[in-house]
């Protein structure tokens, strides 16, 4: 099967600072794969450029063979996007808005059975502005993966949650992708990406230091040990 995402020779610069500088790595459909770097790295950059948020300075990309930046709807609709912040209305009840989310999709995944797996279920019917982080974390989630989509970019899924709902949610994103569906994730996890990653991408200073299977990349070390050791070495 062809990649599902593709970045190719990616720059981008905010002003005199250097974001990205010749990033290249894919994502392949029915994997993981999982976005490590320090902050500041350029992972989030990278990711909103994949997402159609960012337009490259240069490079490209392309998600489902598609420009993002130049995406329709039809595309937007195969690709689920869990970002940083959220971006949740704070007046609406997660159910409802998980409801009112599915209604936009031709074939949305079942709501109340994905509220109940992540824990939604227990504050359904609570305003989000009311909500912890942690269940804020849950619902973006939730409203990123409703329309089950074909590739889906998530933002730290697993920050700020407590063992057991970081349990459901590598659960839940390990099952997605052996659905079908390309998943890429930013985490600053080893825990996580040694648990459900099956590629693992190291970003340092705006370029790509290690791109490959996660048993190619640690060929038998730790990785946070092969990650330390990348991070540290990347030139500027």
């Amino acid at each position: 099967m062809p990649a599902a995402v593709v970045v190719t020779d990616l720059r981008k610069q905010f002003g005199s600072v250097v974001a990205l500088d010749g990033v290249t790595w894919q994502a392949e459909p029915g994997r993981v794969t999982a976005v490590l770097g320090p902050n500041g790295a350029g992972k989030t950059t990278m990711v909103e450029c994949c997402e159609g948020l960012r337009r490259p300075d240069s490079g490209t990309v392309r998600v489902l063979g598609t420009d993002p930046w130049h995406a329709g709807a039809d595309h937007r609709a195969r690709v689920g996007v869990m970002l940083q912040d959220g971006g949740l209305p704070n007046s609406a009840r997660p159910l409802a808005l998980l409801h009112h989310l599915a209604q936009m999709y031709a074939a949305p995944r079942d709501v109340d059975g994905l509220a109940s797996q992540l824990g939604i279920d227990r504050f359904a019917g609570t305003a989000v502005r009311r909500l912890s982080g942690g269940q804020r974390q849950r619902v973006a989630l939730a409203a990123a993966l409703v329309g089950s989509p074909d590739v889906v970019f998530l933002d730290e899924p697993s920050a700020g949650l407590d063992p057991h709902a970081r349990l459901d949610v590598w659960d839940l994103v390990r099952s997605v992708a052996d659905g079908g569906a390309a998943v890429v994730l930013t985490t600053h996890s080893f825990e996580e990406a040694e648990r459900i990653a099956d590629e693992i991408v190291i970003v340092a200073d705006g370029r790509v230091v290690a791109h490959g299977s996660r048993e190619e990349i640690t060929a038998g070390r730790s990785l946070e040990n092969v990650y330390f050791e990348l991070t540290r070495r990347s030139p500027r």
